[in-house]
This record gives C-alpha cells, sequence and structure tokens, in this order.
C-alpha cells in the first residue's frame, strides 16, 4: 500500500477529515465549524493513499513553538488499521524540527505501546508527557 504524508489542512478536505473523526470516540460529536475552527488553529497532517486518493490518516498539533507542543485527534480510519498508519503518521511529526526539544503531550486512551516508542510516558491512564524536564 503505497500513501503519501500530507502537510497542512489546506490540502485537505474538511468533509474528510469530519469523516475520519467520526471514528473517534472524542470527537464523533463534533460540530463542522468546530472542526473548521481547529483546522485554523492548528498545525494539521494527513494520511492520503496514493492509489485512489482517499484520506485515511489525521492528526494535528497545537503548539507556543518554545515549551510545548499538543499531539491531538490522531486517526486512521478503521480499515487501514494496524498497517503502519498510524505509526507512519506519528514519525513524520515527530521528526519535525520545529518540535524538537518541546514537551510533548498527548491525551488518548489508546495505543499507548505506540505513543511509547517516540517517548512518551503514561502519567494516568489517558495522559502522556513527553520531555518532562523541558
Amino acid at each position: 500500500m503505497n500513501y503519501k504524508i500530507i502537510d497542512g489542512a489546506e490540502h485537505m478536505d474538511t468533509e474528510e477529515i469530519a469523516r475520519l473523526l467520526k471514528m473517534t470516540y472524542w470527537a464523533d460529536q463534533r460540530p463542522t465549524e468546530q472542526i473548521e475552527a481547529s483546522l485554523r488553529h492548528s498545525s494539521c497532517y494527513g494520511v492520503r493513499l496514493e492509489e485512489n486518493g482517499k484520506l485515511v490518516g489525521f492528526a494535528r498539533v497545537i503548539s507556543d513553538y518554545a515549551t510545548t507542543y499538543y499531539l491531538c485527534d490522531v486517526i486512521i480510519d478503521t480499515d487501514y488499521q494496524h498497517r503502519g498508519l498510524g505509526t507512519a503518521l506519528v514519525s513524520y511529526i515527530e521528526s519535525l524540527p520545529e518540535y524538537a526539544g518541546l514537551r510533548g503531550i498527548l491525551i488518548t486512551r489508546d495505543a499507548h505501546a505506540l505513543y511509547r516508542r517516540f517517548g512518551y510516558e503514561v502519567l494516568n491512564d489517558r495522559t502522556m508527557v513527553k520531555g518532562l524536564n523541558c
């Protein structure tokens, strides 16, 4: 399966993102207006299949670019999970120089093993933090 990591909300359609978010427990009721506002105020990343152009992954980051970033809304289409796409998406984001050396925050009850590979530690059952000493 060939895919491309997309950098920037302007390269993704809001309806595609909304479709993915509806697959989640945290954003399945999020209104379109709120999704659009979140895209405007975040750095957005996606995974698009090369064979048909379908957006199958999404994540966004909120940051002050000095001390902390918040990785949120990480989702891979349920039909494409367990194929390495989530790892590829998070790896891409974590490799970006604008987040290097910053404290990373992530709130999720899922995929803790994935995020541990990137240095996140569980603080409680859902909150994960990377770089506590920043």
